[in-house]
C-alpha cells in the first residue's frame, strides 16, 4: 500500500554463486544488533531452505510504550504482499471453476469506467487502468475509517481511467480491494472467512489472518515511524485495503505459505505458471526479485510504518521474509544482507556515525530545487538542527548528516549532496544520479 519515493528492487552484478549448506548466523545477529542499537530498525526475520525455517530473528519493540519486545509469534500487518494471498485465492477458484480470468468484471462493477473491457487477469496483473485509490489525497482523510463495499466502490469509480485495459500496466491497489469483493461474491462469505478456509488452515498458517483493530494481547505489533524517536502511527482499517493490503502474518508463516504455494500445495502448476509470467515488470500477485544470477518471486508492502518483503526462489528451493513495524534503514540493504547470508555472500556489519551541524549550518540548504530532467521538485526545510526534504505529493522525511554537506536518509537509500556556492543539490537513489538547481 505505500508509496515509494522511487521503486527499488534488489539487483546486483550477475555473479556466479555457490550455494552454501550452512548459514553465518552469528554475523546475522550482530548485523541486527548493530541496527538495534542505532533505531534503524524493529521487526521479524526469517529463513528458508529446502521446506525447513532455518533462522528467525527479532528486534525493537512491539509495543514502545510498554517496551514488549517482539517474539517469533508477533504479527505485523504485511501490506501489499496480501495481494499474493489474493491472486492465489482467485486461482485457485478458477481452477474450482468459479470464475473464468477471461471475464470481464462488468456483472460486479457496472459503475467502472471501461468494466465492460476489464478482466478478472486485467485486476491480477495491474493492467486495468483503473485509478489507485491509494495515491489520492483524499485518502489520508477516511483510510482510519471504517469503508462498506459501496462506499469503497464509489471511491474507485469516480476516478477516470489512467489508460485503456490491457494497453500497459500501472500498479493500482484498486484492482485488488475489487478482487476481493469479487471472491466474497463468488463464494458468498466474507474475505476473512475465504482466507481462512482456502489458505490458513489447509496450511496450518497459526498467525495469519485478515488484521482488524490491532491487538497486543494477540501479540500484534504497533507501527511507528522515526522522527529523532520512533513516533506511533495510525492505523487503516483493514475494511479498506481486505486483500490488496490487509492480512496480518509472521515471516515465518510467509515462508510457509510461499513453499506450499511454489510446491503446488494450493494451487497447480499451471496456475502458478500463470501467476509467475512477468508482463511490464508484473505476474499475478508477484514480483521477480532478482539477486546476483538468480531470481525470486515475492512480494513488498507497506501501510502506516509497516513494511515487509518475501521472496522464493524456485531452482535453489529457499526462501526469505522480512516484516518490519518500523524502519529507518533501507530494508532493500537488510534483504541483500539475508540474501548474502543464505547463499554464502560476504555482507558488511554497517556502523552508524552522525555528523553534527548546528541549526544555523542547515540555513545554507534550505530552499526548493528542481530539475527538467527530474519529474519532482524537493523542498529542504529544517527543525531545529534536522533536514528535513519533501518532494512534491510525497510525506516529509528526515535527512542524517554524514559529512560536510552530505545527507542521507537510509529508508529507500537516497543521498542528497549539496553545492551551497553554486545553489545545487545532486540527490543520489539506486544508482541514479540527478542534479537541481535551487529556484
Amino acid at each position: 500500500m505505500y508509496k515509494r519515493f522511487l521503486f527499488l528492487v534488489i539487483a546486483l552484478l550477475s555473479i556466479q554463486i555457490g550455494f552454501s549448506q550452512s548459514i553465518d548466523s552469528l554475523k546475522l545477529n550482530n548485523y541486527f544488533k548493530s541496527l538495534d542499537l542505532n533505531n534503524k530498525f524493529m521487526g521479524s526475520i526469517a529463513l528458508l531452505k529446502d521446506g525447513k525455517i532455518i533462522y528467525t530473528h527479532q528486534i525493537g519493540f512491539a509495543d514502545i510504550n510498554t517496551n514488549k519486545k517482539p517474539n517469533k509469534s508477533t504479527k505485523y500487518r504485511i501490506g501489499s504482499i496480501s495481494k499474493t494471498f489474493t491472486a492465489t485465492l482467485i486461482l485457485k477458484a478458477a481452477e474450482e471453476g468459479k470464475i473464468d480470468l477471461n471475464q470481464t468484471i462488468e456483472k460486479y462493477f457496472p459503475s467502472i469506467k471501461n468494466s465492460k473491457l476489464i478482466t478478472i487477469s486485467n485486476l491480477l496483473n495491474h493492467r486495468s487502468g483503473i485509478y489507485n485509490f491509494t495515491n489520492d489525497k483524499a485518502y489520508y482523510e477516511y483510510n482510519t475509517t471504517a469503508k462498506s463495499e459501496k462506499e469503497m466502490v464509489a471511491i474507485i469509480a469516480k476516478a477516470d481511467s489512467d489508460f485503456t485495459p490491457n494497453s500497459k500496466a500501472a500498479y493500482s491497489n484498486s484492482n485488488y480491494v475489487l478482487l476481493s469483493y469479487i471472491l466474497e461474491k463468488i463464494y458468498k462469505k466474507p474475505f476473512s472467512d475465504i482466507l481462512n478456509e482456502q489458505i490458513v488452515k489447509p496450511l496450518n498458517l497459526k498467525n495469519t489472518y485478515l488484521g482488524s483493530k490491532i491487538s497486543l494481547t494477540n501479540n500484534e505489533s504497533n507501527s511507528y515511524v522515526y522522527l529523532r524517536e520512533w513516533e506511533k502511527q495510525t492505523e487503516t482499517d483493514t475494511s479498506i485495503p481486505l486483500g490488496a493490503g490487509g492480512i496480518v502474518s509472521t515471516p515465518s508463516d510467509l515462508l510457509l505459505f510461499s513453499e506450499a504455494l511454489f510446491n503446488h500445495k494450493i494451487i497447480s502448476k499451471e496456475s502458478l505458471t500463470k501467476m509467475t509470467t512477468i508482463q511490464d515488470n508484473y505476474g499475478l500477485g508477484l514480483f521477480k526479485i532478482p539477486f546476483h544470477d538468480m531470481f525470486s518471486y515475492g512480494h513488498t508492502g507497506g501501510i502506516d510504518g509497516f513494511r515487509s518483503v518475501f521472496g522464493y526462489f524456485p531452482k535453489e528451493k529457499c526462501a526469505f521474509a522480512l516484516t518490519s513495524n518500523g524502519t529507518n534503514y533501507d530494508n532493500n540493504k537488510i534483504s541483500i544482507a539475508l540474501l548474502s547470508t543464505i547463499f554464502n555472500k560476504n555482507f558488511d556489519i554497517p556502523t552508524f556515525e552522525t555528523y553534527v551541524l548546528s541549526s544555523e549550518d542547515l540555513d545554507q540548504y534550505l530552499g526548493t530545487y528542481a530539475s527538467p530532467s527530474f519529474p519532482l521538485k524537493i523542498t529542504i526545510t529544517k527543525s531545529n538542527n534536522i533536514l528535513i526534504a519533501q518532494a512534491t505529493g510525497q510525506p516529509s522525511f528526515n535527512l542524517e548528516a554524514t559529512n560536510k554537506d552530505e545527507f542521507k536518509f537510509d529508508q529507500v537509500g537516497i543521498v542528497l549532496k549539496f553545492d551551497p556556492t553554486n545553489n545545487e543539490m545532486t540527490l543520489e537513489q539506486g544508482g541514479g544520479v540527478f542534479k537541481l538547481t535551487k529556484e
